[in-house]
Parts: structure tokens; C-alpha cells; sequence
């Protein structure tokens, strides 16, 4: 409701950089309950924890819309914004791409585990080279908060999005050529992930836009259209786990592909504009 644009896509990589870093620190939080608490106490402090969001929520965030700006909670109110949205070409084409690329996430976080204890032989110190893929995805996701107002969101997203296809398409060919070898694989998957840390605020960004005036029935549909398609995109490739990464690393090529044909749709061939 308060930032539009390039300012959107700077609180954006902020508001992705604080949920990246979520993966490092939670097993860490998860930890220390277990240390002076049984399991079920892993819920009391869910439980807690939401209930002071909940007061935070009421009592420190104001309402950003003025009261003759605020549309009705009726039914036939909310059936028009939901229409708007998906009507809206912009959005419903961001909408698109994000669900593809983050496709590329959920397939990271479902067969990381399997990919780097049992292919690269991690063992116990996989939760260490996780946080780090996890971290390089903050730093990028922050660095784009201190570019996006300067270079603009779709000069930014559009070459991560290129970067992140060449390197899932350079990492696919020295896999294939030296085999499984893991100073290969790591360095080369965390800068894909670095480039999807360029690609998600900005997309997102872009999609709500144009719908600044309903943005919160845009957050949501945008946030479930994309999670249901990702996560289903995510599930496929990472079923194609077979003993070697080589499948999971073709299948984030095919998506970074995709998802650069959906936004050169989206954009009607004209890439790289200062907006």
C-alpha cells in the first residue's frame, strides 16, 4: 500500500533477505528448546511465538489505507479483485514466471539432504553447506536492495535469470564431463542461487505494481498461485533423484529456461528496459 516500484522491489529483497536467513537460524532456535525441553515444548514456543506476532501485529502495525480507500469485505468485492489480478497481464505473467523459478526452491530444499550426504558424502556437515547456499541467497538478496533503485527491477531480475540458466547449464556440462565432484557442484549451485536471490523480490515487485489499490488480495493470490505451482514443480523434479545430481541440476536448467521464455512473453520481446 505505502511503496510502488523500484522502492517495492528494494522492501521486497529485504523483507526475502530476513526469510532466507530463517533456514540458518531455526534448526539452531529448534535446538536450544530441545536442550531444556521435551519435543512437545517445540509447539509451546510455535505457539508463543505466534502470539506475539499477533500482539505486535495489532497494537504496533497501523492500517496503511485511508478509510475511504478501504474496499468492502463483501463476497462480490472480493470476486472482482481476485478477477482483477488474474486479469491483469502484468501480474498474471510474473505470477507465471515466479511459480516456475521458485520451482527451483522447493527442489533445492526436498533433495538437498539427499544430494549432498548421499552423492557428496557431507554427512553431519550438511547443515553447514546448506546455511550457506541459504546465506549466499540473503547477501544476494540484500546486495539487490542497494541496486534495484538505481538499475530498476527488470534490468536486475532479467540478468539473474540469465545468469542463473548459465550456470545450472555450465554446472550440467562439468558434472557430465568430470562426474560427481563437489568443489564442482557447490561453488556453481550457489551462485545459481545467487541469482535467484536477484529474481524472486523482483518478480514479485513487478506483479503487485500494477495493484497497488487491492495489493493485499493480490499478495495472496500471488503467494498461493505460486506456492501450489512451485511446490508442484519442485516435487517433480526432485522425485527424478536417481543417485546422482545430475537430474535435479537439468531440471533447474529447464526451469530457468522456461521461466525466461514466460517473461520475454510477458515483456513482448523487449528485455532489459529502465523501469
Amino acid at each position: 500500500d505505502i511503496f510502488v516500484g523500484r522502492g517495492m522491489a528494494r522492501i521486497m529483497s529485504l523483507v526475502m533477505t530476513i526469510f532466507m536467513i530463517v533456514p540458518i537460524l531455526a534448526p539452531s532456535i529448534g535446538q536450544v528448546v530441545l536442550y531444556v525441553a521435551p519435543w512437545q515444548w517445540i509447539f509451546a514456543a510455535l505457539t508463543i511465538y505466534g502470539a506475539l506476532i499477533f500482539a505486535w501485529v495489532w497494537f504496533r502495525v497501523p492500517e496503511t489505507l485511508p478509510d475511504g480507500g478501504r474496499p468492502d469485505l463483501s463476497l462480490q468485492e472480493s470476486a472482482r479483485a481476485y478477477g482483477e489480478v488474474f486479469s491483469t497481464r502484468v501480474t498474471l505473467g510474473y505470477m507465471a514466471a515466479s511459480g516456475v523459478i521458485f520451482g527451483a526452491l522447493f527442489a533445492f530444499i526436498g533433495s538437498a539432504e539427499q544430494i549432498m550426504t548421499e552423492v557428496y558424502d557431507t554427512g553431519d556437515a550438511f547443515v553447514v553447506w546448506f546455511a550457506l547456499v541459504a546465506a549466499t541467497l540473503s547477501v544476494a538478496t540484500y546486495t539487490n536492495s542497494r541496486l534495484v533503485e538505481r538499475f530498476g527491477m527488470r534490468r536486475l531480475s532479467q540478468a539473474a535469470l540469465i545468469g542463473f540458466i548459465g550456470f545450472a547449464l555450465l554446472l550440467l556440462v562439468l558434472l557430465s564431463v568430470f562426474g560427481e565432484r563437489f568443489y564442482i557442484f557447490f561453488p556453481l549451485f550457489a551462485a545459481m542461487f545467487a541469482c535467484f536471490g536477484m529474481i524472486g523480490s523482483n518478480f514479485n515487485a513487478m506483479a503487485m505494481e500494477p495493484l497497488g489499490k487491492i495489493a493485499g488480495t493480490a499478495s495472496a493470490a500471488y503467494g498461493f498461485a505460486t506456492t501450489t505451482f512451485s511446490s508442484l514443480l519442485g516435487w517433480i523434479i526432485g522425485s527424478q533423484y536417481n543417485g546422482s545430481s545430475i537430474p535435479v541440476v537439468a531440471g533447474f536448467a529447464v526451469l530457468g529456461i522456461l521461466c525466461f521464455a514466460v517473461v520475454f512473453v510477458v515483456e513482448r520481446g523487449k528485455l532489459f528496459q529502465c523501469r
